[in-house]
């Protein structure tokens, strides 16, 4: 079989990290938040749920291209940008209950404010609308609006990053150049855009593609010039994070990351590389044996994705009503265990679910989820 259409088992480990990520960074007094790659490094989560994200789906459309055509897999990806725009949808009301929640237990919560839900209390109709037409993203659901435009471009970016790469590049990084000026084409309620500039995140979108149908050789791996490269990669990640531990400290401005900011962009590459290195030794995959829950995360994205949210805002409004003392640590590390034990136990229950759903569509018959869960082994 062509390695290009299997699946990894490294990057559904990777997402399930990051899934897991995202969840605890939006929980405000989380510990573990203070250990992700926001701290030593000048991007997070971000830059590697969308580079992954384009990996994920170069691997996915080239395989269903392979299996059966390439008129079905780009059917398939129109339908995906569907079904990411309705998980927008969800997503979008699961931040208005959750403002709604805040303000009926009366938490004070920034969160509130980038929920929509004063603005809905004063226009219902207005913002339902506005939410449809992309005009307001509420809190935790902006990131999916640009996902749900990458999939429509995936029909056309995958076949000229397998055909053409250069020009998939330096198209991507013109676009990129430009993403502030062609911003304001996007409907948006606020002033500066979207929370994720796609034309400028694209360009992340890409290179995962690109990583994905144009990969680094075995014989590079081996190479003098490889090492090199991982040397001069490592110096300037220890670099970036001296400077953010110990020189810039305070957050970056939001335009840097909602632009993609060069520096970001940089700090993310370098850090790609030596992690690349590592797959490519074997430490990642055996990583990845060792914890399948994460990857099974990882394999449940977009759901995922949605139930971190969820849990997320609850876990962080939870810890806002606890009184700050020596045992705000140990609130915090408990919410960070329950945000993660929930992620693994619910990517667990839907793997199940759509195993159940397999079997009876094939058989046309219920069959009990323990039974289903044994053929499955």
């Amino acid at each position: 079989m062509n390695p290009l259409t299997q699946r990894s088992l490294e990057v559904d480990f990777f997402r399930g990290v990051v899934l897991l990520v995202i969840a605890v960074d939006h929980i405000s007094g989380s510990v573990l938040s203070n250990f992700t790659l926001h701290k030593f490094a000048f991007c997070d989560s971000a830059e590697v749920f969308v580079f992954l994200g384009g990996y994920a789906s170069a691997a996915a459309y080239t395989s269903l291209a392979t299996r059966r055509s390439e008129s079905a897999a780009r059917r398939r990806f129109f339908r995906r940008s569907w079904e990411i725009y309705r998980a927008y949808l969800f997503t979008a009301a699961l931040m208005l209950l959750g403002g709604a929640m805040l303000m009926l237990l009366r938490i004070d919560s920034p969160m509130l404010e980038y929920s929509e839900w004063p603005v809905f209390l004063g226009r219902p109709l207005d913002l339902i609308f506005e939410v449809a037409v992309l005009r307001h993203q509420p809190y935790l659901s902006s990131v999916l609006p640009m996902y749900a435009l990458f999939a429509l471009a995936v029909p056309f970016v995958v076949p000229l990053a397998e055909r053409k790469p250069v020009v998939a590049l330096f198209g991507s990084l013109g676009i990129w150049l430009f993403a502030s000026t062609f911003s304001h084409a996007l409907p948006s309620a606020d002033a500066q855009g979207w929370s994720f500039n796609p034309f400028a995140w694209q360009l992340m979108f890409t290179m995962g593609i690109l990583a994905r149908t144009q990969p680094v050789s075995a014989a590079f791996h081996a190479s003098a010039g490889a090492r090199w490269l991982t040397r001069a990669a490592l110096v300037v990640v220890l670099t970036f994070a001296f400077a953010k531990l110990f020189i810039e400290t305070q957050p970056p401005p939001g335009y840097m990351k909602q632009n993609l900011a060069t520096m970001r962009i940089v700090s993310f590459v370098v850090i790609a590389w030596v992690v690349a290195r590592a797959v490519h030794a074997g430490w990642i995959g055996s990583l990845a044996r060792s914890l399948p829950g994460v990857v099974t995360i990882g394999q449940q994205g977009l759901v995922c994705f949605i139930a971190g949210t969820g849990v997320s805002v609850v876990l962080d409004s939870a810890l806002r009503v606890i009184p700050a003392g020596h045992y705000q640590w140990l609130a915090g590390l408990s919410a960070d265990a329950l945000a993660i034990g929930s992620l693994l136990w619910f990517a667990r229950y839907w793997r199940d679910r759509k195993r159940v759903q397999r079997v009876v569509a094939v058989k046309g018959e219920p069959v009990p989820a323990h039974a289903a869960n044994r053929r499955d082994r």
